[in-house]
């Protein structure tokens, strides 16, 4: 059967870095407080552009990178948090930027495993022979939902995007995947809220718009869920760890990766890890480590990675590619 290759991956990130220190002048923080915690030093940060736009970037890049013409792509998924609208998409604006003609075009809302579900959606037009090119993009600009006075959120994230192209492949590619959600546990982590209020409703509280997380929980449901899912698809496929060259985990706390390489009983060094530079970036952060691996040379033809998601929704997914 036909698998799903990715022929090319890129990123894009503000070119705006704030780092620790800086943003100890606006909150009630400092750099040994944020990195001893979460292992972030520093996160870029949008001076004015929205999703759409740095997606636009990434889709840009990804066409020039592989001569292809934009007339040629058949998809194109973007999985977001932060979208520019609730209507239209924002992949339905990439598609309009980038004269994507051909292309139909939606959004997948699921966070931090927004990439993993978005490749997952993309690998199955695919598969079933409707597309042969899509663009995936995983992207945020979650400055626009922090609240800037709560150090307990702010100092976590950044905004940026990353993206493939993906087309049919003989041999390698995605090979199998594993997807989770725990809905009972939703409201955990929320972003722009939206209560009823209309002409016979009244509104009964304000919204909060901004991001909101109940740190402990996540970090309890990440280090339980994320081992398990790893391991259940590494059973699955009858590969061992030894076979897997690196494990790219959503870039959330490096707390919570030194807890799972303990208990996958793996190489904290196969974990491969560019928080420090970026911060929890959602569903840009999967495919931002991809991009950079790709660009450093650290990724071979033939070799085996396990990429992992795990955030709101609560949702989780792995998913095992052959490069």
């Amino acid at each position: 059967m036909t698998n799903t290759g990715i022929v090319a991956i890129d990123c894009y990130a503000p070119q705006r870095v704030v780092t620790n220190d800086e943003l100890s002048r606006f909150v009630d923080t400092n750099d040994e407080w944020i990195y001893s915690r979460t292992g972030i030093k520093k996160r870029h940060l949008s001076m004015g552009e929205n999703t759409s736009d740095i997606c636009v970037e990434v889709a840009k890049r990804l066409i020039e990178k592989t001569g292809t013409k934009p007339e040629e792509i058949d998809l194109i998924v973007v999985g977001t948090i932060s979208p520019d609208y609730a209507t239209p998409s924002t992949a339905c604006l990439v598609q309009g930027a980038i004269g994507a003609l051909n292309a139909f075009a939606f959004d997948v809302s699921a966070a931090c495993s927004g990439f993993v579900y978005s490749l997952s959606v993309a690998d199955k037009f695919i598969k079933s022979g409707q597309c042969k090119k899509a663009i995936v993009i995983g992207a945020e600009v979650l400055s626009k939902i922090m609240d800037w006075k709560d150090r307990t959120t702010c100092v976590l994230f950044g905004d940026g995007a990353a993206g493939a192209l993906l087309a049919p492949c003989e041999n390698g590619g995605i090979l199998a995947e594993s997807l989770g959600a725990k809905g009972e546990d939703a409201l955990k982590l929320t972003a722009s809220e939206r209560k009823v209020e209309n002409i016979f409703v009244e509104k009964d509280g304000e919204n909060s718009n901004y991001l909101q997380m109940d740190g402990r929980a996540i970090f309890n449901f990440s280090t339980k869920v994320v081992p398990e899912n790893v391991k259940g698809l590494m059973d699955k496929c009858g590969v061992s760890a030894d076979e897997i060259k690196y494990v790219i985990p959503h870039q959330a706390n490096s707390r919570i990766i030194d807890v799972v390489a303990r208990k996958l009983k793996m190489p904290v060094e196969k974990f491969y890890l560019n928080l420090s530079e970026y911060g929890n970036t959602s569903a840009a952060s999967i495919p931002l480590a991809l991009a950079e691996m790709d660009k450093k040379g650290l990724l071979e033809k033939g070799d085996k990675i396990i990429i992992v998601g795990f955030g709101g929704g609560l949702t989780w997914g792995s998913m095992l590619i052959q490069w």
